[in-house]
């Protein structure tokens, strides 16, 4: 690679809030060379427009990081198999992600609304019995994304606690051993392996068993296919939101005056966790995409061959789309914002998230009037060793 020294990446970590390295490249120098812990050096985008420009360009491809030494955080590398779609590239992943998408429309997610917010107030009804303080990670932001995730597959709720140890070893940036990360694929993929035996001698009226007729029945899926589609479905469809909703808590009550607006006009709540979408900086820059040809990005030409990482969080804070982008305003329109990515590889449960975050949030509101953290602020413990940034636990009282 060519251009100025590389830059140590990931930049440090201060709870949710941008590295200012961010707000430096995006003025100076929004393609810079970075090195990660492990891997070759890769371009680091940081602007708005050609992130984008990255995230939707076919010359730069997922596919291509099959088999190869990639830049990243942790020693091994989890999921990174051609026949996962979060390694394809279309075709195939055109054809695998209108499968699977089918089942996370707007209109099917609104239908699971009502059955979400039953699931949100049996949470907290709980929560309420047992009295404050409470846990909100592990009394609601866990419990919530976890059940709806397994009614919508058709796995049994009383498995969720088996495969949370699954998914966090996946975003772990400190599992150490290929030994390691080979034996949690092993667990979690048999796992599902025999949910798909079990759909095939009993079929539900779940997403497992429409994956699995498509598979049978109408050749659209490979079985290996079939079985990385389901485990990208369970760890996505869980462990993201998850954290984010214990996220947008925090966010909120320590800002007042925003948490203040939300209770005054619960209407806002969609803009509100529109907008805390965008400002969270919810993790580092992760899955590189390799140049498949010369491609100029900006001022620097990216040769082929070379790693690529968009940093979606410093996208969202660029000034030159997002003004006062430093500021939590729920009124800001309009809010095109990166959280969920952009092109083919746009989060495919975005709707799903959307509306388990708004469910949370409007039942923890309502239910807790005078929510606040029941600790002094510096006593919080946040993540270190993780992709994802999250408060490992968030005691609250009301």
């Amino acid at each position: 690679m060519t251009g100025g020294p590389c830059r140590s990446y990931p930049f440090s970590r201060n709870r949710l809030d941008p590295d200012p390295q961010y707000a430096e490249l995006r003025r100076t120098e929004p393609v810079c060379p970075v090195k990660l812990p492990y891997g070759p050096p890769a371009w680091l985008v940081t602007s708005y427009e050609l992130t984008k420009s990255v995230l939707g360009d076919a010359r730069f491809s997922r596919a291509a990081t099959v088999a190869r030494d990639n830049p990243r955080e942790c020693p091994v590398e989890f999921g990174q198999v051609a026949e996962s779609v979060l390694s394809m590239d279309p075709p195939a992943h055109t054809r695998i992600r209108q499968l699977a998408g089918r089942a996370f429309t707007a209109r099917r997610v609104e239908q699971f609304r009502p059955r979400a917010q039953q699931i949100a107030c049996g949470l907290i009804d709980s929560m309420a019995a047992a009295g404050p303080p409470a846990d909100l990670v592990e009394s609601f932001s866990f419990a919530f994304p976890a059940i709806v995730i397994c009614e919508l597959l058709g796995i049994p709720g009383a498995d969720r606690h088996a495969f949370r140890g699954w998914t966090d070893a996946i975003v772990s940036t400190s599992t150490s051993t290929s030994g390691q990360v080979q034996e949690t694929y092993m667990q979690l993929a048999g796992y599902m392996a025999g949910l798909f035996a079990q759909r095939r001698a009993h079929p539900g009226d779940d997403l497992l068993t429409w994956l699995v007729q498509a598979r049978d029945n109408q050749d659209r899926l490979t079985e290996t296919e079939l079985l990385f589609l389901g485990m990208a479905l369970l760890v996505g469809g869980y462990e993201t939101t998850a954290h984010q909703i214990t996220n947008m808590v925090y966010t909120l009550l320590t800002h007042g005056p925003q948490l203040r607006q939300l209770t005054a006009r619960p209407e806002l709540l969609p803009e509100a966790v529109e907008e805390m979408l965008r400002f969270i900086v919810f993790g580092s820059a992760v899955n590189a995409r390799i140049a498949m040809a010369d491609v100029t990005v900006g001022e620097v030409v990216i040769r082929e061959g070379e790693p690529v990482l968009c940093s979606r969080g410093s996208a969202n804070f660029d000034e030159q789309v997002f003004s006062r982008a430093g500021e939590l305003d729920f009124t800001r329109d309009p809010n095109p914002h990166l959280a969920f990515g952009h092109g083919p590889h746009y989060c495919l449960g975005a709707q799903l998230a959307r509306m388990e975050l708004q469910v949370a949030l409007g039942e923890i509101l309502t239910r807790f009037p005078g929510l606040h953290i029941a600790v002094p602020e510096d006593q919080l413990t946040w993540h270190t060793e993780t992709m994802m940034r999250g408060l490992a636990a968030f005691p609250v009282a009301w």
